[in-house]
């Protein structure tokens, strides 16, 4: 699920920051950059691991700033193929469920990849999976455990100031995406297999 990536920059430190340590000054400026952010073609950025190395720092004579060339690693989440994830569902559409998690929202598993049998109930609007004649809802914020995969990224381009408020009224396509299922045996809703998972541990024991 998370993964250690090694990176190069360019930082720049700001004559307020000069007052810090040098470590802490450019760990600052790193995470600000990066965390909580994609990389396209890498994954979400949740923060810096460690500073591997650190050029000698050149003043800008304009600003006063200085610009630090630094090689470093960042935690990445970026969950491989067929890892198996839990999150909760966050909306339902005709088109599939959304789920988040506590760091992640873009999770999407389409309707072809859940159980056979599983319709959408328009009047509700939740899906529900039809099994021997029992009737099992995907409800929002539900705990669903689901499978990945795919992932999608989008080269996220600049937005100039004056239309940033009409696209924030527009669906903007997510920079990382992944594509889940929950289509097999364990799959769907934690609590559906519960009782099955206790009833093991008792045989077991």
């Amino acid at each position: 699920m998370f993964i250690l990536s090694e990176l190069t920059d360019l930082v720049i430190v700001d004559p307020e920051d000069f007052s810090k340590r040098t470590v802490n000054a450019l760990e600052d400026r790193i995470n600000e950059k990066y965390s909580d952010k994609v990389v396209h073609n890498l994954g979400l950025c949740i923060s810096l691991f460690d500073i591997l190395s650190v050029s000698e720092g050149l003043l800008d004579h304009g600003s006063g700033s200085a610009h630090v060339t630094c090689k470093f690693r960042l935690v990445i989440f970026r969950p491989f193929k067929g890892e198996v994830m839990t999150g909760r569902i966050s909306s339902s559409s005709a088109h599939g469920i959304n789920v988040r998690t506590d760091f992640f929202d873009e999770i999407f598993i389409p309707h072809h990849y859940l159980f056979e049998g599983s319709t959408f109930d328009v009047k509700e609007n939740v899906w529900v999976w039809n099994n021997d004649g029992n009737e099992f809802y995907l409800d929002k914020n539900e705990v669903i455990r689901f499978r990945v995969e795919e992932e999608k990224f989008e080269d996220q381009l600049p937005v100039p100031p004056h239309l940033k408020d009409a696209l924030k009224e527009q669906e903007r396509t997510p920079a990382y995406r992944i594509i889940a299922s929950a289509s097999q045996a364990g799959m769907g809703l934690v609590s559906w297999w519960a009782e099955d998972e206790d009833a093991e541990g008792e045989e077991e024991e």
